[in-house]
């Protein structure tokens, strides 16, 4: 029985497409992917799978006789619990699929090297050379170039022209045109010779093209195989970020370890990691202590320390002692799974300008074989000779490279997004690089994302004739017993002491007896009611509580929402990449101009609810700005969804990260600097391939149908152009944070 989609309003369905060899060949299999009735395709030749859109009742069996109909062959991809298997398989068929191309390759450059030579050398060209040099080169021709033949054959019989067709008309034409010239010409003659020339108008009437036929076939083996390494490169940061994972896990099941497969291993399941092992799946430490190493999930190096209770991610490293934890989510739903999912989506997703470079592909190859045929004619009718004529048809058809310019951009994004993932930036798709180049405005939400979100103690100010260290004891004491966030950050200041006949005014403070002496701590209001004089306490940033005890004010403790250490010098940087920070919160006025001076932030908007969030964003942009948020929270969500860039805190709610564009794994806005750039390098990098390609084919073309290259230089020419379009994107790979 085949697979079957459920009638849904939309599902989606990834493909594995195989036995593509040009962005022509994914043209042709998305045309026909989206000929069936309620589907919408994207492939990409680059990752080699589609994204298929489904709106209704389809099976996927029909999806995958639709792609063998068209002369290649699709699967599934292997489920979440077997994606370690399903990499390693992939890599490896990667790996002995060059390694079977660099054979085919050295044999033929073996072969073809000295048919070259025999015929760019005349001192060289013994008596009948030339049939030596077709013995040499016979094999060149139908073993060595036999993946074009073949694939420009499959597509004949489908009515498609590819990449392929180019290469296997061009080397069988050189080919054939030899053996005609040795065999009904006079080029079999003994005593025949020739020379290398630039210009077919230089040459004569019996030219042979066996040197043409075999080194134009070594140079695309060449481009193919250096084509497949790279771009086997540009996806190694996603398969480490797979390979990252463990395979077996121990388990402790009625107070006995057992080892089991990752598999095997459900939610609520505890297990073992002792010093040095991986963390099998995301989970809560439910005993031992310990460091973990999360240096793979946010690219921070310093280990985090783990007690009972706290949250450990899979994959990341038990660098201390041995500590039990429970499952909390496995297979697809850990956070490393989904990291690998969102990246692949990125990589599979296209941008407006790779779909420009696809309509362009798509009409290439037939106006390339018309421009041919139409350049044979007119040297011809010009008064040129057939072979003059035959040289500058066939550069022209080996020339030509839309290889060039589908690689264009889906080999920066792999790279780019692969970069990202490995410095905890998760790019969400192509659409995302664009939005960076344009936006002019980032709003900031405060809390979680330039403040730590959690309450702490600003300032401690004693009255005149009180110790410091007095009122850090007794102000630590009384709120040690109180569960008040503010409470909380309080109690920090000291190691407390008995505190006799606490009592807790909900809304207002606490009192209590420490040391003897009545104490009170909490709203300067509360105290005064109390009889305290309060009158001395000034403003200051954020909540203050007043402390007394024996019926006078003794000091105040400022309590906020600490700025994070990165904000101030990220919001700098930000500013030099051209974004005006806007600092957005629910916070109240006071504290957020506090914060906002702080940092470097200048234009404040406060007291907002999640609706004026969004009624903020929408402002900004009906003034003509382009506008990134970036927020954490629940209240940011639509804002987030309403900018034309979210970026979303990974240390926030899910709600958040669905609504955005850009994740920060580690929650740190310096991050945010980092994904701008390596965004904005990204796209500069596509842009950067589509210009070159283009610009090969603009300025090449003409002069291979004037006359001005030789097939030879041409074959060469445009084996590296796609050699350079993938080698460019590899820098990317370099990209410092």
């Amino acid at each position: 029985m085949s697979a079957r989609v459920e009638p849904a309003a939309t599902s989606i369905v990834k493909l594995d497409i195989t036995g593509m060899t040009c962005t022509s060949c994914a043209m042709r299999v998305e045309k026909k992917l989206n000929k069936i009735e309620g589907v919408s395709a994207t492939v990409n030749y680059a990752t080699e799978k589609a994204t298929v859109e489904v709106d209704g009742e389809v099976e996927v069996q029909t999806l995958i006789d639709t792609v063998a109909k068209t002369g290649y062959s699709a699967s599934v991809p292997a489920p979440p619990h077997a994606q370690h298997e399903q990499h390693d398989s992939s890599e490896h068929e990667g790996l002995h699929g060059a390694a079977s191309m660099l054979q085919r390759l050295r044999i033929s450059a073996a072969l073809a090297i000295p048919v070259v030579v025999l015929s760019m050398v005349p001192p060289w060209q013994f008596d009948n050379w030339q049939w030596l040099a077709l013995v040499l080169a016979s094999p060149v021709v139908v073993w060595g170039a036999y993946p074009f033949h073949r694939a420009a054959w499959v597509n004949a019989r489908h009515g498609a022209a590819t990449m392929d067709t180019l290469v296997s008309v061009g080397v069988g034409a050189a080919y054939l045109w030899s053996l005609w010239a040795l065999f009904i010409g006079d080029a079999g003659m003994t005593g025949m010779t020739m020379q290398f020339s630039l210009l077919p108008s230089e040459g004569g009437h019996d030219e042979l093209y066996l040197e043409v036929a075999s080194a134009v076939t070594v140079f695309i083996l060449a481009g193919h195989y250096l084509e497949a390494s790279a771009k086997s490169k540009s996806s190694a940061a996603l398969r480490a970020l797979m390979n990252l994972g463990v395979r077996d896990v121990t388990v402790l099941r009625d107070g006995r370890e057992s080892q089991i497969p990752l598999a095997d291993l459900h939610e609520g399941d505890r297990f073992v990691v002792r010093p040095g092992q991986k963390v099998a799946t995301d989970g809560v430490v439910e005993d031992g202590s310990s460091s973990v190493d999360e240096s793979m999930l946010t690219g921070e190096s310093v280990p985090v320390d783990v007690t009972p209770g706290s949250v450990v991610t899979g994959a990341t490293v038990n660098q201390g002692g041995r500590i039990v934890v429970r499952a909390t989510a496995v297979g697809a739903d850990t956070q490393l799974a989904q990291m690998a999912r969102l990246v692949e989506e990125a990589q599979e997703g296209k941008a407006d300008v790779q779909r420009l470079a696809d309509r362009v592909s798509a009409w290439f190859v037939p106006a390339v074989i018309l421009l041919a045929l139409a350049t044979l004619i007119a040297w011809y009718a010009g008064g040129y000779i057939w072979t003059d004529a035959f040289t500058a048809a066939v550069a022209v058809l080996i020339i030509a490279c839309p290889c060039a310019l589908g690689l264009a951009t889906p080999t920066a994004l792999m790279v780019g997004t692969g970069r990202g993932a490995q410095l905890g930036i998760l790019i969400k798709g192509p659409q995302v690089l664009e939005s960076t180049r344009t936006i002019d405005t980032v709003v900031l939400d405060k809390t979680g994302t330039v403040t730590t979100g959690i309450m702490g103690v600003t300032s401690v100010d004693p009255a005149p004739g009180t110790d410091v260290d007095e009122l850090r004891l007794v102000a630590a004491s009384l709120e040690h017993s109180s569960e008040h966030p503010i409470a909380r950050a309080v109690a920090t200041l000291a190691d407390p002491v008995d505190v006799a006949d606490f009592a807790n005014h909900a809304g207002f403070g606490v009192s209590g007896t420490v040391d003897g002496r009545l104490a009170l701590i909490g709203r300067p209001t509360w105290l005064a009611e109390q009889g305290i004089d309060v009158s001395a306490i000034e403003p200051r940033p954020g909540t203050t509580v007043a402390v007394a005890w024996d019926g006078l004010l003794r000091g105040t403790v400022s309590v906020g929402d600490s700025i994070k250490a990165s904000s101030a010098k990220a919001i700098a940087d930000l500013r030099a990449l051209g974004l005006e920070p806007v600092l957005l919160t629910g916070d109240n006025e006071s504290v957020a101009r506090s914060v906002a001076a702080e940092v470097g932030i200048e234009r404040v908007v406060a007291d907002v609810t999640p609706a004026d969030k969004l009624r903020v964003v929408k402002e900004l942009q009906s003034e003509g700005r382009v506008v990134a948020m970036v927020g954490d929270g629940v209240n940011d969500a639509a804002a987030l969804a309403a900018s034309d860039l979210g970026i979303a805190m990974g240390t926030g709610t899910d709600v958040a990260i669905q609504a955005s564009d850009l994740t920060l794994v580690k929650g740190d806005l310096a991050t945010a600097v980092d994904a701008v750039r390596l965004s904005r390098a990204t796209l500069r990098t596509i842009k950067g391939n589509l210009f070159w390609a283009f610009a090969y084919n603009v300025a090449a073309i003409p002069l291979a149908a004037l006359g001005y290259l030789n097939p030879l230089i041409a074959g060469l020419a445009m084996a590296f152009s796609s050699v350079f379009v993938v080698t460019n994107s590899l820098r990317l790979r370099r990209f410092k944070a």
